[in-house]
């Protein structure tokens, strides 16, 4: 498959335009256009024989959403599908300071937590930049946005995929999302979060970039981590929180750790007490979430009275603790269902 023209940054484009004898506002003009939503073809100031010459190497923008389904509750979940055909995900949250998109990295996943339904099918393949970059444009898009008007205010990848175990590609990304070109986020409004790939943590940290990170840690301890995410027989969880120190310490951005309670796996009193000690002087918050429950595995949700009590035991060691408010349950809420549902409609 070809490499998507908006794969390119501004200067890669730029560079790639003047090779072609072309002025270097084309750049800019071509880069805008694109991130407005429009496909190379749509756009109207450019000579039509220079879209032909891009299009020989370049594949257009043909990300497309396919499926919506709206919950109750105001959130969207999208799936789309890529220029090869596969599927990928995306879920839409309205919140009160705006939208918040989440997006895929990856086509499937290859980390294998028991708990997640993203990667029941494994590992596809990973997404290019512009295919990362194409999710939030369609969806802004979809909501009448524009470069200049932008509706979708907030990233978080969060989709199908580790964004660590693709890391070249995201790290691109965040070149796209906060040019000043094109949609332009700041990097505060930018949330990655990983199972734990502790090597790309560091190098995120030293990459320049200060995005949010949001550690997926869901365990209390080695044992219990190592039998629900298979990253952790490759690290120590003493060594992904000495990662999350070290990214603190050179982003300055506190760290998010998410937690889903599962009951009888991590949801104990026991199990929060070794946490608040597990990262204890971290600036960092908790975000508890109730497990979204999936049909091919067993694992069971939390009762409110647990929850509340994994909460409080955190608050009284002096964590700051959120709770997830859960959105779209109505609409397929664990990642990748969605997709399979529809890949089994077609079959």
């Amino acid at each position: 498959m070809k490499e998507s023209i908006l794969s390119l940054t501004y200067d890669e484009l730029k560079t790639e335009l003047v090779n072609l004898g072309q002025p270097k506002y084309r750049a800019e003009q071509i880069y805008y256009e694109l991130h407005n939503g429009k496909q190379l073809n749509e756009i109207s100031n450019i000579p039509q024989t220079l879209k032909q010459t891009l299009l020989e190497t370049y594949q257009d923008n043909t990300i497309e959403i396919i499926k919506v389904q709206k919950s109750t509750d105001g959130t969207q979940k999208f799936l789309y599908k890529l220029a090869d055909d596969n599927l990928i995900e995306g879920v839409l949250m309205q919140y009160k300071f705006g939208y918040t998109l989440c997006v895929s990295s990856q086509v499937g996943c290859r980390m294998g937590c028991k708990f997640c339904a993203s990667g029941l099918d494994g590992l596809v393949r990973s997404l290019q930049a512009g295919e990362i970059m194409g999710q939030v444009i369609v969806a802004n898009k979809y909501l009448a946005g524009t470069v200049k008007e932008r509706k979708v205010t907030n990233i978080v990848l969060m989709g199908s995929g580790e964004p660590l175990d693709n890391y070249n590609n995201v790290l691109k990304f965040l070149n796209l999302a906060t040019n000043k070109y094109g949609l332009y986020y700041a990097e505060r409004n930018i949330s990655l979060s990983t199972c734990g790939l502790v090597s790309n943590i560091i190098k995120l940290a030293d990459s320049g970039y200060k995005i949010n990170i949001c550690l997926s840690l869901h365990a209390s301890n080695n044992e219990v981590r190592k039998n629900i995410m298979n990253v952790a027989k490759g690290y120590e969880i003493s060594e992904v929180i000495n990662a999350c120190k070290y990214y603190f310490e050179k982003t300055g951005r506190r760290i998010l750790f998410e937690y889903i309670l599962i009951d009888n796996v991590n949801s104990s009193k026991q199990n929060a007490l070794e946490l608040a000690k597990l990262i204890k002087g971290l600036n960092c918050i908790v975000n508890l979430i109730n497990l979204n429950e999936v049909k091919e595995n067993n694992f069971k949700r939390c009762s409110p009275d647990t929850q509340k009590t994994f909460a409080e035991t955190l608050k009284e060691k002096g964590i700051n603790v959120t709770t997830r408010r859960s959105l779209g349950n109505d609409i397929d809420g664990a990642c990748g269902q969605l997709r399979r549902r529809f890949i089994k409609e077609q079959n």
